[in-house]
């Protein structure tokens, strides 16, 4: 962090935490301009919190509500109405820092702002596939956005949302292992929230969406100039999808049987 509170820019950070030791130093340092960085951890293990503290972070400990309600109780936690919204496995490139500084000083009539997000596996920085450049909306105002979905957040400002040239560097995946594990947990979050939602689907649905996927990707979004992860990114989307339109499946189906014993006499 700055050493003198006078340098600091009036801007809260908001993170959200679980096991992140080996990533949030990088994500602390990138915003270390920021006049707070209140940190809300969901039970971390290692040393996530105590790093926080070294970092001079307002810690919270909770438990996991899923990443939106998650991301909202750190937003409410904030003292700034202007916020930035990182995942610990992110952090704000060289010289963005100067971008979101210069764009609250300027003061335009906006109500959130959106970066582009440059994402990794590993160290190989995935320049297609749909993962460059990827706008995604954080720097809010606080007054005039909220997070919407459990699983796969959103910002819904009330007002415009300009675009920076700042960008965010994403390390979400050390490797394949990682890519698959997040694929079968998301898709079986996501499933639940169309299940509670009410949503349908048929036993064609997961075949259907799971091609589309991969064709959007391969072709439509130009993976396969990402080599063999362009490859394997188009596969693990439309494995994601597939299972979780047959997850859902299997959740109406688990319905119908409770359902028909329950009618039983």
């Amino acid at each position: 962090m700055a050493s003198r509170a006078e340098d600091k820019a009036p801007l809260s950070v908001a993170i959200i935490t679980r096991d992140e030791a080996k990533r949030l130093p990088d994500c602390l340092k990138s915003v270390s301009f920021a006049d707070e960085i209140v940190v809300v951890d969901s039970g971390s293990t290692d040393r996530t919190v105590e790093i926080a503290q070294e970092y001079g972070c307002r810690i919270f400990t909770e438990e996991w509500k899923g990443f939106g309600p998650q991301k909202t109780s750190a937003i409410e936690k904030c003292t700034h109405d202007w916020v930035l919204l990182l995942d610990a496995d992110e952090r704000l490139a060289p010289g963005s820092s100067f971008i979101v500084q210069a764009a609250l000083a300027e003061g335009k009539a906006a109500s959130a702002y959106s970066f582009m997000r440059k994402s990794h596996i590993g160290t190989h920085w995935i320049r297609y596939s749909d993962w460059w450049p990827d706008r995604v909306t954080r720097l809010i105002d606080r007054r005039k956005c909220r997070i919407r979905n459990i699983t796969h957040e959103k910002v819904e400002a009330a007002g415009e949302t300009f675009q920076l040239d700042a960008v965010i560097e994403h390390y979400p995946f050390g490797n394949y292992t990682q890519m698959i594990q997040k694929m079968d947990i998301y898709s079986t979050c996501l499933a639940r929230e169309m299940h509670v939602g009410g949503k349908i689907t048929s036993p064609f649905a997961p075949v259907s969406h799971g091609l589309w996927m991969f064709l959007r990707t391969f072709v439509i979004k130009r993976g396969f100039l990402d080599g063999f992860d362009g490859l394997v990114i188009a596969l693990l989307n439309a494995a994601g999808s597939f299972f979780k339109y047959a997850k859902l499946y299997e959740l109406q189906a688990l319905g119908r049987n409770r359902a028909d014993k329950n009618s039983r006499p």
